[in-house]
């Protein structure tokens, strides 16, 4: 449950989580200003409820006249589960004193008997979990360097500036990255025998190729394909393609990636400012970057339609990759329709 608003207009099993999670906390030795700001509630609260626990324990702040014996196996209420269920959609593990960031089985089992002193299998536990429409997940991953301020300017401000000039010039918007591509990249997962592990056989000649691609809403790519290390020169290479590819002007959106930011880029683009300009994503921001998804879909597409032995035929098949999804626009416009980066189309 997201902890906003009066606490007194929270249901009783709202008010009872609150309050074991927080005592939880301060037990963890996690200050009461920390905890407040947590769940939302005034330190006063806070100071109430561990007086609570101290003078009579776990059962002064349940809901109920009284609360369940340590070990007593009882189902958890509809209520009970749902506020289960909301606290890991919610929280990390870390926040509430267990280990870890992600969640697993055991760890939700930990959090049932610390709420109520149910103890569950890992099973039992799996099927509270299917009941409730959760799946086992691979985490979007957000970096814990970025600025969530220079995040909500860019949405914010610096978007919406971008996006209203190049309707005036009537130019176009492109999301740009580059990818590495190895000859020993195995991704994705394959059925095989229970209980043994499927082999992929790959050459013991390793190799790659990098790319460089970019992509608009209305669904045009433009890309390059190159072996050599990325940098200041390969980038320049890439925008002076640009530049002829498209008959307007290109408002060109890229990471902080050093060599976008080189001496010898920014010399380039001073002497063909009609033509392209550069734009710069928050830090640490991978996520506002459509073309992201298009490197994902590479590295995802390649093992299954080729298995290269030497870099010539990599590169082969980047490229062909590539010439399919310039084919393709409906392809394209449909990375920009991923939650994280629909706001590309919001007008």
């Amino acid at each position: 449950m997201t902890w906003w608003g009066d606490a007194r207009t929270w249901s009783p099993e709202a008010q009872e989580v609150v309050r074991l999670l927080a005592v939880s906390a301060l037990v963890e030795g996690r200050d009461r200003v920390e905890v407040a700001a947590l769940f939302r509630v005034s330190a006063r609260a806070v100071d109430n409820w561990w007086a609570q626990w101290q003078a009579g324990g776990r059962d002064t702040l349940l809901s109920r006249p009284r609360g369940r014996r340590v070990g007593e196996h009882q189902v958890l209420s509809e209520a009970e589960q749902a506020a289960v269920r909301q606290t890991v959609l919610d929280h990390t593990p870390s926040d509430l004193g267990l280990s870890g960031q992600l969640w697993t089985r055991g760890q939700i089992g930990q959090l049932v008997f610390k709420l109520y002193g149910v103890r569950f299998t890992e099973p039992g536990v799996g099927k509270y979990l299917k009941r409730w429409g959760l799946t086992f997940q691979r985490p979007d991953k957000r970096a814990i360097d970025q600025d969530p301020e220079a995040v909500r300017i860019w949405h914010e401000k610096t978007w919406p500036a971008i996006r209203a000039r190049t309707k005036a010039e009537n130019s176009e918007i492109l999301f740009g990255d580059q990818v590495g591509v190895r000859s020993d990249q195995v991704t994705g997962r394959t059925w095989g025998e229970q209980g043994k592990t499927p082999v992929v056989r790959r050459t013991g000649n390793r190799f790659s190729v990098n790319a460089m691609s970019a992509i608009s809403t209305r669904g045009r790519t433009h890309f390059m394909v190159f072996t050599e290390s990325f940098d200041a020169k390969v980038m320049c290479r890439f925008l002076a393609r640009a530049v002829r590819h498209f008959d307007r002007k290109v408002h060109l959106i890229v990471d902080r990636h050093s060599a976008h930011r080189s001496r010898a880029v920014r010399a380039w683009l001073a002497g063909h400012k009609d033509d392209i300009k550069l734009h710069f994503l928050p830090s640490y921001s991978p996520e506002l970057n459509p073309d992201k998804l298009v490197n994902a879909d590479l590295k995802r597409c390649l093992p299954h339609t080729h298995r290269a032995r030497n870099q010539a035929e990599l590169t082969a098949e980047t490229r062909r990759f590539f010439h399919r999804r310039q084919r393709q626009p409906h392809a394209i416009t449909d990375y920009f329709k991923a939650a994280h980066v629909r706001y590309t189309l919001d007008e």
